[in-house]
């Protein structure tokens, strides 16, 4: 069982207010919840953040994988900074931003069609390139033998 903290909204319509939970990874995110370790309101001024330190630290050291935006409250309380010290800074990694999947570009190959004038000076320097490559191949066959 993948096990995270995130952020489940709670609050009105147009004023949102976030508890931050953790869950079952495949719960959807104003679904059920295993512990509500705090709550964070950006909308208040300044932004309320309330966090179970002791809690949220249990969870981390358990295997609990915060999401970005809890990884960002986390580091904002001193909870990460303390998962750090007591795991280890090899073995506590922080949530990275997902980059965005790269879409396919398919081009059309088009041949374009040669100029004139640069079709009558390929045909110009067709006997020197013929010739270069002649004077080349016995070299290539005296190295050989």
């Amino acid at each position: 069982m993948a096990v995270k903290i995130r952020l489940m909204r709670v609050g009105k319509k147009k004023q949102p207010s976030y508890r931050v939970v953790v869950t079952d990874g495949r719960s959807p995110r104003d679904g059920r919840f295993i512990e509500v370790l705090g709550q964070y309101a950006p909308r208040e001024e300044p932004s309320v953040v309330k966090i179970d330190s002791d809690r949220a630290l249990h969870w981390l050291k358990v295997g609990a994988q915060p999401t970005e935006q809890v990884g960002k409250i986390l580091e904002i309380t001193g909870v990460w900074d303390a998962f750090k010290a007591d795991v280890g800074k090899d073995a506590a990694s922080k949530p990275k931003a997902k980059a965005p999947k790269a879409k396919k570009v398919v081009e059309k190959a088009e041949a374009p069609a040669p100029a004139p004038a640069a079709a009558a000076e390929a045909t110009a320097d067709e006997p020197e390139a013929e010739a270069a490559a002649a004077d080349e191949a016995p070299a290539a066959e005296e190295v050989s033998e």
